[in-house]
């Protein structure tokens, strides 16, 4: 079985020699945010963070997706922060992509590695730091969390995803999984941010079309994704953005596997009033 792998962007700049033309796409239905635009000059620095840059991928936007935010974060030695969560209503998800983090959750300490995933909960405290001499990088899922009537909140937790068995889908032969770090049945929780993997060659064999939002993050390999009315090639690095109700559908390229990690919101009664 294959090592997991997970892209980290590096930042710099492109050469005064590079043509312009690259695949970043904005429609009404989504949005690709191509590996190759993550460069020093879009970077930001978050407050109550220190030694750090971050790539901001997704926020809430009227009339397109308003669910959650996803970053990229860039952690340099000795950087860190004892403050990361200015709201406290926000949950939160941590995905580790290169490097090693130490997240101290209400108190315990986690050592994450390369596909460490740390869920916090809204109104917990928590801390990052980098403790090692290289940078560390993840990928930081923030939403807002809807509270149930009588139904408890989630807990904290952290995992390595080489820890948690994937789950082939019904009739695929193992050709897509997917890994979950939260039972789909748990109303506690109005969120998930699993790890979708498919074998070279496999699909998504129809356009779901669904109210959930998505942001996608591709670690490993390549693919072709229909995105509404579009076919779009993606490869990992790669972000995709899409509204509620965008037809999606996907042909894994090979060689090697395809994987992403996907957020989406769920198992919340939609509000009218």
């Amino acid at each position: 079985m294959s090592k997991p792998t997970y892209y980290a962007p590096d930042g710099g700049l492109p050469s005064q020699t590079m043509l312009l033309t690259d695949r970043a796409i904005v429609k009404e239905a989504y949005t690709v945010i191509p590996r190759g635009v993550l460069r020093d000059i879009v970077t930001s620095n978050l407050p109550g963070w220190k030694k750090t840059r971050s790539w901001i991928l997704a926020k809430p936007v009227s009339g397109f997706a308003t669910t959650f935010a996803q970053y990229i974060v860039e952690v340099s030695p000795g950087g860190g922060s004892t403050a990361p969560e200015p709201e406290r209503g926000v949950e939160s998800v941590l995905f580790l992509l290169s490097g090693a983090l130490t997240v101290v959750i209400e108190g315990s300490t986690h050592a994450l590695t390369p596909g460490g995933y740390a869920y916090l909960p809204a109104g917990s405290e928590w801390s990052v730091a980098n403790e090692s001499d290289s940078a560390a990088t993840f990928t930081w899922v923030r939403k807002a969390y809807e509270a149930v009537d009588g139904q408890p909140a989630p807990k904290a937790f952290a995992v390595q995803e080489q820890d948690v068995d994937p789950s082939p889908m019904p009739d695929t032969d193992g050709a897509w999984a997917t890994t979950r770090f939260v039972d789909p049945s748990d109303l506690a929780h109005d969120m998930h941010v699993n790890i979708v993997t498919f074998e070279p060659g496999a699909v998504i064999p129809f356009a779901e079309t669904h109210v959930m939002e998505h942001g996608i993050y591709i670690l490993e390999g390549k693919a072709v994704y229909r995105l509404n009315d579009d076919w779009v090639e993606v490869q990992a690095g790669d972000f995709l953005w899409l509204r509620a109700f965008c037809p999606q559908a996907c042909y894994a390229g090979g060689p090697g596997k395809f994987r992403y990690l996907l957020y989406k919101d769920v198992n919340r009664q939609i509000k009218l009033t």
